[in-house]
């Protein structure tokens, strides 16, 4: 497999976890053994969409056991005659080698993919793609004084949470969650919409500086709504102390 792998560096690397679980999109070649027809082609992607059930490869990095994951959307892109080229956006953890092994089983005529490249891993993708001889480069323009390339290819980590459910605080709030406090709803300033309880969700200045990310305690509505008790149990923090001191 080729294409979009997300790399932190130094203290970002704290935030991987936070990649893990987000939806991923790829693009397959997945070969069939014998020629089908495009509408029962067709007909299989559309079976194969939604939630499935799929059994990990023998080889995987969890337990062998069938388990749920959900197909955002597929899309055919071309057939030519036994090979099929299709995007795929899929919840994390879904194997699509395994899926383009189980959609060829249904057809009844059996196929195996021939190549697979990612092209989407939470908020970043192909678009933002950059080689180890681009780093190189950006990094000798970077030691002449030029900082505009490296900076296109070393993102700051705010970046990284894109894809999560936001809340922003007021200042006097910031300090107590640098040192681990959880978020109460009066140091709630504004929040996105559709945020579930259980949710991680990152939280932020009033300047988009990223504090800390935590589970929700409470949903959208329901932080719009209520005066007090705990918004969000704090589970990593990221930001430093004393960055926001509290004024005496």
């Amino acid at each position: 497999m080729t294409g979009c792998l997300p790399i932190a560096l130094e203290k970002a690397t704290r935030i991987v976890q936070t990649l893990l679980p987000a939806g991923k999109e790829y693009v397959a070649l997945m070969h069939l053994h014998k020629k089908i027809s495009e509408i029962e082609v067709k007909k299989a992607f559309e079976k194969f969409s939604g939630e499935i059930t799929q059994l990990p490869p023998i080889r995987s990095a969890v337990k062998r056991q069938e388990r749920k994951r959900k197909i955002y959307y597929i899309e055919i892109l071309e057939i030519d005659n036994q090979d099929i080229l299709f995007k795929i956006g899929c919840q994390a953890g879904t194997y699509v080698r395994k899926y383009v092994h189980d959609l060829a089983k249904y057809l009844g005529c059996g196929g195996h993919m021939q190549q697979l490249i990612r092209t989407k891993a939470g908020p970043f993708t192909d678009k933002e793609m950059f080689t180890l001889h681009d780093l190189k480069d950006a990094y000798e323009l970077y030691k002449e004084g030029n900082e505009k390339e490296i900076k296109k290819i070393i993102k700051p980590f705010e970046i990284a949470v894109n894809h999560l459910g936001k809340i922003w605080i007021t200042d006097s709030a910031v300090n107590p969650l640098c040192h681990g406090a959880d978020l109460y709803v009066p140091g709630v300033s504004k929040i996105t919409t559709g945020i579930q309880k259980d949710d991680v969700v990152a939280i932020f200045t009033l300047k988009n500086e990223l504090i800390c990310i935590g589970q929700a305690l409470l949903d959208s509505d329901s932080l719009l709504k209520e005066e007090k008790g705990t918004a969000v149990k704090t589970t990593k923090v990221f930001m430093e102390r004393g960055v926001y001191k509290v004024k005496e």
